[in-house]
């Protein structure tokens, strides 16, 4: 069994170094968000896959980088 989920991969993050340089190139941290859950209890990773594909067609990504993907449970 496969539950699906979605998350960003970075936060906004305006810090600056003491000589005024951002910290973070365009102002994004490395940051892995909470899951959100599209679907439990997904039988087959095929199925996985395709839920996964559907939503990631649906929705943009955005700036954080916010994709669906799974695991086993």
């Amino acid at each position: 069994m496969f539950e699906v989920f979605h998350r960003t991969w970075w936060a906004i993050n305006w810090e600056r170094t003491k000589d005024g340089e951002l910290k973070w190139a365009d102002g994004l941290e490395p940051s892995v968000g909470e899951e959100t859950v599209i679907k439990r209890n997904v039988p087959t990773i095929e199925e996985a896959r395709s839920i996964c594909k559907a939503w990631n067609d649906s929705h943009e990504a955005g700036r954080l980088s916010r994709k669906a993907e799974f695991w086993e449970q």
